[in-house]
């Protein structure tokens, strides 16, 4: 699945969605299509899949009711739900099993690791939280329990994401290339099926999308 075929699809069916749902595709397609485009950038190629899942995901937030954390959660726990043809769970369990495993025992990106470094946490306190978050992804994938091995994966997916739009990494660096390989492949299969899966469900509500298209 790709921008291309997604976007065909959208032009098929995009006047039965709602005002934010029609943003939210066609904000995220756009920048699918851009990720597409960078396939010889891996660090390119990385970021604007991120944003491409952000445009699909974002909303903005009421801090008197959910935390980020949880709306990120519900957000996930609704695809899994929506996602009937069950092609998330084959994406973890079929696809990308031992560069999953690989992700989970990488410990440039997990949080607490920088965190040690920059002085944050004790290095007791950095492995035992890595020993921690190594169990849990071992008990989802022991399990098959897919919401929450996504959760693990993308939470590391997210440092590497900081690393690289806070400046924390060089461009073309040799440092981060096996990580960045892996982020790659999986989000550019992950990504699409989250659209999809959003498409297919226009009755579901997906909420405003945040900053809405305002005219000039």
């Amino acid at each position: 699945m790709n921008y291309q075929l997604l976007k065909d699809k959208q032009r098929t069916i995009r006047d039965g969605f709602s005002e934010g749902l029609a943003l939210r595709v066609h904000r995220a397609l756009s920048w699918l299509h851009k990720s597409e485009l960078c396939d010889d950038d891996l660090d390119a190629h990385f970021i604007f899949l991120w944003i491409a899942f952000n445009a699909a995901y974002s909303q903005e937030l009421d801090h008197n009711k959910l935390t980020e954390s949880q709306s990120f959660d519900l957000f996930l726990n609704k695809i899994f739900q929506l996602n009937q043809d069950k092609k998330i769970d084959q994406l973890l369990w079929n696809e990308y099993s031992s560069s999953i495993r690989l992700l989970i025992n990488n410990q440039f990106v997990f949080q607490p690791f920088w965190d040690f470094h920059n002085g944050k946490i004790s290095q007791q306190d950095f492995e035992s939280k890595f020993t921690a978050a190594k169990q849990t992804a071992n008990r989802a994938l022991a399990n098959e329990d897919s919401p929450k091995l996504l959760m693990v994966i993308l939470s590391r997916l997210y440092t590497l994401r900081n690393q690289l739009v806070h400046g924390g990494a060089t461009w073309q660096s040799s440092a981060n290339r096996e990580q960045l390989r892996d982020a790659v492949n999986f989000l550019s299969k992950l990504v699409p099926i989250i659209i999809d899966t959003m498409m297919d469900n226009p009755n579901t509500l997906w909420g405003d999308a945040c900053y809405p298209l305002v005219a000039g």
